[in-house]
């Protein structure tokens, strides 16, 4: 409520901005017209008071707009419907623009008496007559802005739209992926250890029901360090030898947004190809930093034993992927580099956005 608040004082204030730029841009023809039409009288008038004028002019074009701007959004013109809208918006044009006018004009002359020339109810009436028919344009000018503004907001809309069904689309994607490798490796276990084997389960078990929640397009870092931490915990019940891995998290970046199941990809990516390989286990270093408008995380694992011939990337490193591209576009990376002790550092660069 308070944010829709926000947005029509916000939307109101650029009404009345517009509308007195254009007062200021006809303020200095309308005093060389009246200057030529009345001499030094009409010449010696004071600028303000010429610019409050035709401002006064211009505020029930102020008042209109919104209502123009609602009946660009009742009635679009599209190429579906042409001429139905057209008709509408230029019938309701034939009210609202001399209406419109003829309030301006009583306004003027209410608050800035005429003394270079006469008022009577025909100059009036003539008066509105001829500035509606150049002001027709500039109703024509604020249906077409109101109609290119609903426009955008409609685009920003399926946007939006879009990218989330693209973002669920992916995380379903993850999610049987994420089981089966688990389940694979379980099912191994079984015959060696049937204990560790069972509470594998109990923790795979744990951790599906935290993938089964509905969550949002983005989480806090905390939120998605700890459920990769249970992940990196199951983990190391079914890989050879010992894993370790040591958070060095700065302090401003545990708030920071981040996509929801992100990390699990990495740190499996990192296991497969890294960890499990190697006969006594390895390590993870994970490390997130905040730089001026970018989080940066970065995932450091041991190398296997031998060298690898098979991409270090796969359908979970393709999905990281895509997710940053689809919610950040060209603001953000996701990159493998080989250290030069010989270990693989995963590092995400994404915008920098702190949690509410």
């Amino acid at each position: 409520m308070e944010h829709g608040r926000r947005q029509q004082l916000r939307t109101a204030l650029i009404v009345v901005g517009a509308w007195v730029l254009i007062a200021l841009a006809w303020t200095p023809p309308t005093a060389m017209v009246q200057g030529l039409a009345f001499g030094p009288r009409g010449a010696g008038l004071p600028v303000w008071i010429i610019f409050a004028d035709v401002l006064c002019g211009f505020v029930p074009w102020m008042a209109v707009t919104p209502l123009i701007f609602w009946m660009g959004r009742r009635w679009p013109i599209s190429e579906y419907q042409l001429a139905r809208p057209i008709a509408i918006h230029a019938a309701l044009g034939l009210v609202l623009i001399p209406g419109t006018i003829l309030i301006g004009s009583l306004l003027s002359v209410v608050i800035f008496p005429r003394p270079l020339y006469s008022v009577t109810p025909a100059t009036m009436i003539s008066g509105v007559l001829i500035t509606s028919f150049y002001s027709v344009p500039t109703y024509i000018a604020v249906v077409a802005i109101g109609q290119a503004l609903d426009y955008f907001e409609r685009y920003k809309l399926r946007e939006r739209l879009l990218a989330r069904a693209q973002l669920q689309a992916l995380e379903a994607q993850v999610q049987p992926h994420f089981l089966f490798n688990a389940l694979n490796s379980i099912s191994a276990l079984i015959y060696r250890d049937p204990r560790k084997a069972d509470a594998a389960i109990a923790k795979l078990s744990a951790l599906l029901r935290q993938t089964l929640k509905e969550r949002p397009q983005e989480v806090p870092l905390s939120e998605e360090i700890a459920f990769a931490q249970n992940y990196l915990e199951l983990c190391a019940m079914l890989i050879p030898g010992t894993l370790h891995t040591s958070f060095a998290i700065a302090p401003q970046a545990w708030n920071a947004l981040v996509p929801p199941l992100f990390l699990q990809p990495l740190f499996e990516n990192a296991i497969r190809h890294g960890i499990a390989k190697r006969k006594e286990g390895g390590a993870i270093d994970v490390a997130a930093n905040v730089f001026p408008d970018m989080l940066v995380i970065t995932i450091t694992n041991d190398p296997a034993d031998t060298p690898q011939t098979e991409s270090g990337s796969g359908i979970g490193m393709s999905n990281v992927h895509a997710r940053l591209a689809v919610l950040y576009g060209r603001h953000q990376g996701l990159e493998l580099a080989d250290e030069e002790d010989g270990r693989v550092t995963a590092r995400v660069k994404i915008p920098w956005r702190e949690a509410p």
